[in-house]
């Protein structure tokens, strides 16, 4: 890095010989530049080679046979020439460098722009809450099972082509193997991809498309063939894949590590919390039940019942209004002045009955049993039920006589308390 050009924003520079250039990477947090990134555009007239020359591609400086195997692939898999390249580095990451290489003493030109917010970062983070949050519905919809099985072949094929085949892998053990490697492998291939998409895409076009819709359209098929989730236990497992991919999306998708970590932590402890919350109202409404005051119930007194509360009452009511006028408050003469018959009221007041003998025959033989007024009512109460009815409805003509007998019997017995 001694002998290479640094970059700054906002820069444009122009030369057209062999040179390297290194942007260093700001250590200061700043939470505006959460989803900011700085755009390095190379381009000009005639091909130049783009090599990047960090550390990471130095394969002699590989500690492992992985990671030198990984360093090979990555430069065989390096275009060779091109005219125009785009390099998007995001806030603090590592420090790039990279070398130009023009075959013709033709000028280029290396111009350095930062885009405060990047869509495509943007887009990842939002994609990753909202399929964390809604992973377990979505495990359960067939229109996304289809969707997930098409991006999976497309990303991955190794590993969707391992899961076709799982019924003929006769060992777990076995399988698991395939698989870790497959996820590794189609891992990689994802990384080259996003690395050289601008290149794939400008010089190899009608290969990637080709490639998308016999992959894409194979593996619709076989998805459809064998179905959406039905178990369980696959569904939950769905849900754990959509989760784990979230968390990946999210942390791909701001600049800041230690922000995505702390939105990773907030998205689990809002999981976790759904439980102690769904106990906390379930609690909450047992007791709700158990305080809560009970509803009146109404019962009906019987003829006999409602008999012997007239009685009662009118007695209490009538003792009430006997201490009352005993009371030195009582404007005694006041009252005495206003009464026709003022002994009769004395006497009451002494403990007398508030009604006379010939009074109490007098209502018995108009309003008692066997009396003329009773036989009236009931016989044009019948009367009257007969000419409303169908000649059919006996049954219901006699229920409906008794009913408004025993509605018209209670009637004497309040007169004769009051």
């Amino acid at each position: 890095g001694k002998n290479c050009s640094l970059l700054q924003e906002m820069d444009v520079i122009q030369k057209q010989d062999e040179n390297c250039y290194c942007y260093l990477q700001n250590r200061t947090i700043h939470l505006q530049y959460l989803w900011s990134t700085v755009q390095i555009k190379v381009n000009s007239r005639e091909k130049f080679r783009f090599e990047p020359i960090s550390e990471k591609n130095n394969c002699r400086n590989s500690e492992t046979v992985l990671e030198f195997v990984a360093c090979a692939v990555k430069i065989l898999w390096k275009p060779e020439t091109c005219t125009e390249t785009f390099l998007s580095i995001k806030q603090y990451g590592e420090d790039v460098c990279f070398k130009i290489q023009p075959f013709k003493i033709e000028p280029y030109i290396v111009r350095v722009k930062r885009e405060m917010l990047d869509g495509k970062l943007l887009f990842l983070f939002v994609a990753g809450i909202f399929l964390f949050h809604f992973a377990n519905s979505l495990s359960r919809s067939a229109k996304f099972f289809y969707l997930s099985g098409i991006i999976l072949g497309v990303l991955a094929l190794l590993v969707f082509a391992l899961l076709t085949l799982k019924r003929f892998i006769p060992r777990h053990s076995t399988f698991w193997i395939l698989m870790s490697g497959s996820w590794m492998v189609s891992l990689y291939f994802i990384y080259c991809f996003k690395e050289n998409i601008q290149w794939l895409w400008s010089e190899h076009k009608s290969y990637l498309l080709g490639y998308f819709l016999a992959v894409g359209i194979t593996s619709f098929a076989i998805c459809y063939q064998h179905g959406p989730l039905t178990t369980e236990l696959s569904i939950t497992l769905f849900t754990w894949t959509l989760q784990l991919t979230a968390f990946v999306l999210i942390y791909f998708g701001v600049t800041i590590p230690q922000v995505a970590y702390a939105v990773i932590a907030v998205s689990l402890c809002s999981k976790g919390l759904c439980y102690p919350l769904g106990a906390a109202c379930h609690i909450a409404r047992k007791m709700k039940h158990h305080f809560k005051s009970k509803k009146l119930l109404f019962k009906y007194l019987t003829e006999e019942e409602y008999r012997e509360q007239g009685e009662s009452e009118t007695i209490r009511a009538l003792e009430e209004l006997r201490s009352f006028c005993r009371s030195p408050d009582f404007p005694s003469w006041i009252a005495v002045s206003k009464l026709q018959a003022p002994h009769r009221f004395a006497a009451f007041v002494l403990g007398s009955p508030h009604v006379s003998p010939a009074e109490t025959k007098a209502h018995d033989e108009q309003y008692g049993i066997g009396s003329f007024f009773l036989e009236e009512q009931l016989f044009e109460t019948r009367a009257q039920s007969e000419q409303d009815e169908p000649a059919n409805s006996v049954h219901e003509e006699d229920e409906e006589n008794e009913n408004e007998m025993n509605t018209q019997i209670p009637f004497p017995y309040a007169t004769e308390l009051l």
